[in-house]
């Protein structure tokens, strides 16, 4: 479409110079160059203005042009709060759940009978749904203080050499030093502009006059590039060579020499004092409880039996009686109105957070993908009806 639309405004631009050459001997072509004229003007503002959202156009520094890029960390706050206060404000979301009955829906899913599996389903969900909201601390606390335990006795040193040497033996390091080294490639095409910035911050007057602090920084970013390409795609050159003996000396070492078994258990202690790892541990938990909320869910393992109809029963209640029934609903009410008070301005902080965190060309990019082909068609409308304009303006011309 891009493409299209600049196709477009080229031909606009050669109709305009054939018509204006043969006019003297074509006076008809007088309407031709008036809409040719009128178009390439059209098409050109609409570049201008297309282009201005997203960056400078032709890289000219021009006043009010880059305007995504420029005000990125307001936009990102403004549509963080237009989140906010659309969707994340207790007073609009107890108002979409005044008339939301939860109860109601409990109750109908509870009482439908077994025969048809959907009170399988709705015991085991149920089940699902009351193990999910018991205290996590209560439940795990034995669990993530017997794993700590068990982590801080446990001499890792050993392990680690015996397996990093088995590792080597059986050539299971490999991708272990491939994926370093695409991983060091992806990183400093990452941060390539950082590269780019420390050495311009660095150069001498005379090579940012000159451009060479640009030139200098390339050349570094592409001899980096090609000496990592080079690594990955010849197992036989000399870093690699060099990885691979650094790893057979550091698997030895932590099976035999004292001094790097205490570097090792020291590291281990220190990691294990880190919060990161407290949370690790939290999460195997609740990898654990999700296991077992996922088997709660399955229909197929769902309680059954006498449980099942006391769960109907329940059901049956919970439908008929309306003060059970209203006394439901306010809870549920407060309790998603409470999460919207609770956590809706660190959705606000997630969101601004991110796009303040995104640099000035991904988030660019991002909103011109998003909207895509009609930024194109913008550009081709303008030229159209610049041109339709220009026959106005021109027959106007010619009635007078």
């Amino acid at each position: 479409m891009r493409q299209a639309a600049t196709g477009l405004l080229l031909a606009m631009a050669s109709l305009y110079l054939a018509s204006r050459l043969l006019v003297a001997d074509y006076p008809l072509l007088g309407w031709t160059r008036a809409f040719a004229e009128a178009a390439m003007v059209g098409g050109l503002a609409d570049w201008f203005a297309v282009t201005a959202l997203f960056r400078h156009p032709m890289g000219l520094p021009i006043p009010h042009t880059a305007i995504i890029p420029e005000n990125k960390d307001r936009i990102g706050a403004a549509l963080a709060q237009f989140v906010r206060d659309n969707f994340l404000t207790p007073s609009v979301v107890a108002r979409r759940m005044r008339h939301a009955d939860i109860a109601g829906t409990v109750g109908m899913f509870l009482s439908r009978p077994a025969g048809d599996g959907r009170m399988r389903q709705g015991a085991s969900r149920l089940f699902a749904s009351i193990f999910e909201g018991l205290d996590q601390d209560r439940l795990g606390g034995m669990v993530r203080s017997l794993i700590a335990e068990r982590l801080d006795r446990l001499e890792i040193s050993p392990l680690l050499g015996r397996g990093l040497q088995a590792a080597i033996a059986e050539n299971r390091h490999v991708p272990l030093l491939d994926g370093i080294i695409i991983w060091a490639a992806r990183t400093l095409d990452a941060n390539a502009q950082l590269i780019r910035d420390m050495i311009h911050a660095r150069a001498n007057a005379l090579l940012r006059l000159t451009g060479l602090d640009e030139t200098i920084a390339n050349a570094i970013l592409d001899g980096l590039q090609k000496m990592l390409a080079e690594m990955v795609a010849d197992p036989d050159h000399p870093l690699r060579a060099k990885g691979e003996e650094g790893l057979a000396k550091l698997a030895h070492d932590l099976q035999h020499d004292p001094e790097t078994r205490a570097k090792a258990e020291n590291f281990k202690r220190s990691i294990l004092a880190n919060p990161a790892i407290s949370q690790w541990i939290d999460s195997i938990w609740e990898q654990g409880r999700r296991a077992m909320l996922t088997a709660a869910r399955d229909p197929n393992a769902a309680l059954a039996g006498r449980l099942g109809e006391m769960l109907q029963q329940l059901g049956q209640a919970i439908g008929s009686d309306q003060q059970m029934k209203a006394g439901i609903n306010r809870f549920a009410r407060r309790a998603v109105v409470g999460m919207a008070a609770s956590y809706g301005d660190g959705i606000v902080t997630l969101i601004s957070d991110t796009i303040a965190g995104w640099d000035a060309r991904t988030i660019s990019g991002r909103i011109e993908q998003a909207v895509g082909r009609d930024l194109q068609f913008i550009r081709l409308n303008g030229t159209l009806v610049g041109g339709l304009v220009g026959l106005a303006l021109h027959a106007i011309d010619q009635l007078l």
